[in-house]
């Protein structure tokens, strides 16, 4: 009962701590407000009001067609030019894409010739390059087709392909992205809260009053550790309350209770590594340092940019050591696909047994650390 005491005495004293502390506070409003909003609405990976220019030497049926099939929101209006202005206009950044339809488009499709349409795209915009130049060639092709079989009668294709996009029927990105910001801001501030306020003890001189003290770096340790988890948890809730549902829109399958439940064993990975890598940086400038060689991994390799199929065989076998990576799927299942425990049981096993791991290993550092100030 002692040592509950003391370990609930000390996670109060981290909250008060944070409390007085305007920088981290805004770093947290800021982290699980706009930070998640902003990132899921401008998804590199979506394609909205691309400026699209259109070269159309043929002035046929067939070519306003497809002028007139690009519009907003994958597409700005198209804009006529003609071809001495388009590398201009490109070079200027004005367009992302240039269409250019040869004169005599429309009679060598209908006289079954395979003419030439070029698409000229700005590839320094990476983000909508790719994307766009499979956009453009589905809606050209389909222009194309429609067209001929109306001119030509041909009947219906023997065999038709039905598309059905399951737990993301209106394939939005902003869906995908809410979520998995949440999950990477989790994962920042776990880190970030648990080491600054060893280091900020440190710099301020206070880990010398709590030697002095009866308490042990069990209890220290276990007092930071619950504070910051429950400052981090308390806004994940928030942020999927009020900003992924609220503001974004985006439904939420699965049970928020469970997806806590996996968030909570998660923070407990995560802030035993915050203050592992606060008992190795001394000052604030090395621990962001450390943050940046740690941070980039875990979000980049866990499976919540690319999936984890797509990796070699050998960074897939070290991120089973990472909790992001069951986290990630442990959300993904959840929040997406609405699974329960019979399905999660095994992430949130492994995180329980990585968090564990990784507390065990902090408190040895952090009791070497103590013992050298001693």
């Amino acid at each position: 009962m002692r040592a509950a005491r003391n370990v609930m005495h000390l996670g109060v004293k981290e909250l008060r701590s944070l409390l007085r502390d305007p920088i981290m506070l805004v770093l947290i409003v800021w982290a699980f407000t706009l930070s998640i909003y902003t990132a899921a609405t401008a998804m590199p990976e979506t394609l909205n009001k691309a400026p699209i220019a259109i070269i159309d030497e043929d002035r046929s049926t067939l070519s306003m067609r497809i002028v007139d099939a690009f519009y907003p929101p994958y597409f700005l209006p198209p804009i006529l030019i003609g071809t001495a202005e388009m590398d201009a206009r490109m070079d200027a950044g004005l367009d992302t894409f240039a269409l250019y339809i040869p004169a005599g488009f429309q009679r060598d499709v209908l006289a079954g010739r395979r003419p030439a349409v070029q698409i000229n795209v700005d590839a320094t915009r990476m983000s909508q390059s790719f994307t766009g130049s499979a956009y453009i060639q589905a809606i050209v092709n389909g222009e194309v087709n429609e067209f001929v079989q109306r001119h030509r009668g041909d009947g219906a294709l023997p065999v038709e392909l039905t598309l059905r996009a399951r737990f993301n029927p209106e394939l939005n990105q902003t869906w995908f992205g809410a979520v998995m910001e949440l999950v990477n801001r989790i994962t920042m501030l776990s880190i970030i809260l648990t080491g600054a306020a060893l280091i900020r003890e440190r710099e301020h001189g206070t880990v010398e009053h709590l030697l002095v003290m009866p308490v042990t770096p069990f209890e220290i340790m276990s007092g930071k550790v619950w504070a910051m988890a429950l400052v981090v948890l308390l806004s994940t809730a928030f942020a999927l309350g009020m900003v992924i549902q609220g503001m974004l829109a985006v439904p939420i399958e699965g049970s928020i209770a469970l997806f806590l439940s996996g968030a909570t064993l998660h923070l407990f990975a995560t802030t035993s590594m915050g203050i592992f890598l606060g008992t190795i940086a001394r000052t604030m400038p090395q621990f962001g340092l450390l943050m940046m060689m740690t941070l980039l991994p875990l979000q980049i390799l866990s499976g919540g940019m690319t999936p984890q199929e797509s990796m070699p065989d050998m960074v897939r076998l070290v991120m089973q050591a990472a909790p992001t990576t069951h986290f990630v799927a442990l959300s993904q299942a959840i929040l997406y696909r609405g699974a329960g425990l019979s399905v999660v049981w095994p992430q949130l096993a492994a995180l329980a047994v990585i968090g564990t791991s990784l507390f065990m290993l902090s408190l040895a550092r952090f009791r070497k650390t103590l013992a050298t100030m001693a």
